[in-house]
């Protein structure tokens, strides 16, 4: 394995991307620990990503464990209604600006790519809850299998599971 920086005596080696495997790394370990997906699906890749990009993008260090600071960090930062993607866009912009040409930058960079591009059929959740106006004892019971499904992006659907990952961890 080649060092991680390079100072002269490795020969000019490939940089390793640390920073990028141990957020993938932690994003893993709080989906497993979730246990809400299978890992093999598109959908457990999306939370997956998506968590490895918050965790990345937000400074996290490598440690042994992940501190309780850091989880409300992650809970904060993937909450429903939160800036999430414009907060993900400025922050690569940011890293590429500066220069950083690593390769954890370059794996952010595709993760985010995937996650935008990528479209994953999803239950349409407008179209499942009752209008604001009305009881929600007077809304009708939606009928077993007909649930509405709509093409969404990977990380509209990714974000609120690792968010839910994070609260079980």
């Amino acid at each position: 394995m080649r060092p991680e920086r390079q100072d002269g005596s490795s020969g000019g080696g490939l940089l390793i991307p640390m920073a990028w495997m141990y957020a993938e790394y932690i994003a893993d370990e709080l989906l497993r620990t979730g246990d809400l997906m299978e890992p093999a699906t598109l959908e457990y890749r999306a939370g997956r990503d998506a968590l490895a990009l918050t965790v990345f993008l937000s400074g996290g260090e490598v440690a042994d464990s992940l501190p309780a600071t850091r989880v409300d960090e992650l809970r904060l930062l993937t909450a429903y209604g939160t800036p999430w993607r414009r907060w993900v866009c400025e922050r690569l912009d940011a890293m590429a600006a500066a220069g950083d040409a690593d390769p954890d930058l370059a794996l952010a960079r595709a993760a985010w790519r995937w996650l935008e591009s990528t479209e994953l059929l999803a239950a349409d959740l407008d179209a499942i809850r009752p209008p604001p106006w009305e009881p929600v004892d007077s809304a009708p019971e939606p009928e077993e299998g007909s649930g509405a499904q709509v093409w969404t992006p990977a990380w509209q659907l990714g974000l609120p599971l690792g968010h839910l990952s994070i609260h079980l961890y």
